[in-house]
Order: C-alpha cells, then structure tokens, then sequence
C-alpha cells in the first residue's frame, strides 16, 4: 500500500529506462507522483504517462535547472498538499522500504524537516568514475547540514521558505537545507538504503565537466552565503583554488622566473600521498586532480557574475 500523506516529485531530461525504473519503484510507497521533464526527446514523457504520473513539460524558452523543476513539481502539489515530499531524480530507483524508514525518522526527531539516507551507484564496478561517484554518496549518519537531490522533506517546511532558487545550475539542494536550518528545521541522514542512482560516468571528460559543475557550485554558493554564521561552502572554494588555480599559476611563474621554485610541485603527490593514507590511492589521486576542473568552475562563476551573465547547465551526459 502507498503511504498516506506522502506525494513524489521526479524530475528528468532523456533518462529512458532509467525513468521508467524510478517510477515504478516509487508507485508502491506514495499516493501520487508528479513527474517534470526539462526539455526530454526520448519519450520520456509518454512513459511517464503511461506509468501513472502527472506530467508537467517546462517551458524551454526558460533556463533548465534541477531547482527550477523540483519547484514546479511541489507547487503542483499545492492544492492537496501532501505532509511529505518525496523528491527522486530521474536516474535513480527508489528502494522498498525507504518511505516507511524516513517516516519513522521524522516520528523520532520532530524537528527534522528532511530526511534522507543511503543513495548508492548501480554499477559502480563500470569504471573509477562510477566508484567515486558511490563513495561521495558515503556520508556520516546523523543530523547533519545538507541533502542531495534525493530526499523526503516536509511539504509545509519547504513551502515556507519558498522551495528551491530556480537560478542555481547547481548545489541547489545545500543552499536549502541551510535556509531550512535557518528556520529552525533539522537535515537527517538514517542508516537506510533510499536509492540506486546510474550516473554512467564511463568517460574522463564527463568527469571533468561534473567536477567543473562542482565548482561552480561551490563558488555561487560562498559568494551567496559565505559570509554567514554557516560559512557556506568557503573552505571548498578555498581549497580548489589554492590547488587548482594558484599552484599551477606559482608553477608556471617559477619556470619563467626562478626555476629552482619548480621543487614546489611536489607538493601535488605529497598531498596524494596524505589523501592515501586516509582513503586509498584512487580516491587520493581524483580528489588532487580534481581540484582543477573545481577551479575552473569557480573561477568561471565569478568571471560570469562581473560580465553580469548567468552561466547556463554544465551537463556531463
């Protein structure tokens, strides 16, 4: 039987079976699923219709967003408000059981007003990138400062700070958590199985570019909040370009000016070698390199925000 009181958002761009797979796993746990699609060209709205959702097409004469399609989704809701919100992308299954065990976490922490638990790679064996992607989903259980994509919130607790910011290409999911912890609401993680996601990052490039959006998102979100008691997201955006823009940029100066300062790269392995010792070689060897694209992607949000121009997705499939 569904759960009473507990409504679905899903969003999605061209998922395929993927879709197909998220909704039917959610059909058993919740009483109605609104599903919004961003621009698909795969039938994905007729599978979505045919599974049973309401579907809504959102109009492409305006910027696509992960943000601006959750809105749309939980305002559609409105009229027969649900408590909760279940919000699911598109690529990802929702695993039985997992509505009943976030209700029993709201039930022991009243003012939780988002609950979420373990989100998990479907093929992690596919390659690094899938494997990195698995162990960021790894993250302590407890109260903690922020959800992803993948969460069961209360729908009187969104409604009142006013859902997600439409304009945020990412990182839209801490940027709420932090103005729900603000009014007063609590963000918890349980130790419960919630979703199996397929990223199918197989290629470099894409994780180049997600580690490119990645910085982006950290960089919006301290210019948006980095000043604040919480310090959103500052020490991130400190550390990509410490080691993704002024390393490389003092490296390229010493070759050009005093080449014995050329010794300074080593400390790029040195940090490998710390990052190892904690969380193995692979890990160790993405997160230095990483810090490029992050860099990047900082330093293209604030080039963007001077020219006054807002920066459109950087999708990686």
């Amino acid at each position: 039987m569904s759960e009473a009181g507990v409504d679905a958002v899903v969003i999605g761009r061209n998922e395929g079976p993927r879709l197909v797979a998220c909704l039917a796993s959610l059909a058993p746990q919740v009483r109605r699923i609104v599903y919004v699609d961003s621009g698909s060209s795969d039938g994905s709205v007729a599978h979505a219709r045919a599974a049973g959702a309401e579907v809504i097409v959102l109009d492409p004469r305006l910027p696509f967003t992960a943000a601006r399609a959750r809105n749309a989704g939980w305002r559609a809701l409105a009229p027969d408000a649900p408590e909760f919100v279940q919000f699911v992308d598109g690529d990802c299954a929702v695993q039985p059981g997992w509505i009943a065990a976030a209700l029993a976490a709201f039930a022991a922490h009243p003012a939780a007003v988002a609950v979420c638990g373990r989100r998990r790679e479907r093929f992690p064996e596919a390659s690094v990138y899938n494997r990195l992607a698995d162990r960021e989903w790894e993250t302590p259980v407890g109260r903690t400062r922020a959800c992803g994509g993948d969460v069961l919130m209360r729908f009187a607790a969104l409604a009142a700070v006013g859902g997600y910011r439409d304009d945020l290409i990412a990182g839209e999911e801490p940027e709420l958590c932090l103005r729900l912890g603000r009014a007063g609401g609590e963000v918890w993680r349980i130790d419960a199985e919630m979703t199996l996601h397929d990223a199918a990052l197989l290629r470099f490039g894409q994780w180049w570019r997600r580690s490119l959006r990645a910085g982006h998102a950290f960089a919006e979100g301290a210019y948006l909040h980095g000043a604040a008691p919480e310090r959103h997201w500052r020490a991130e955006t400190r550390r990509a370009l410490i080691w993704g823009a002024g390393g490389p940029l003092v490296l390229i100066l010493a070759a050009v000016i005093w080449p014995p300062g050329l010794w300074l790269a080593l400390a790029y392995p040195a940090q490998v070698l710390r990052l190892a010792r904690r969380g193995g070689w692979e890990w160790a060897v993405f997160t230095v390199l990483g810090k490029l694209p992050e860099a990047l992607g900082a330093l293209g949000f604030h080039l963007a925000r001077l020219l006054g121009r807002r920066r459109g997705l950087i999708e990686y499939r």
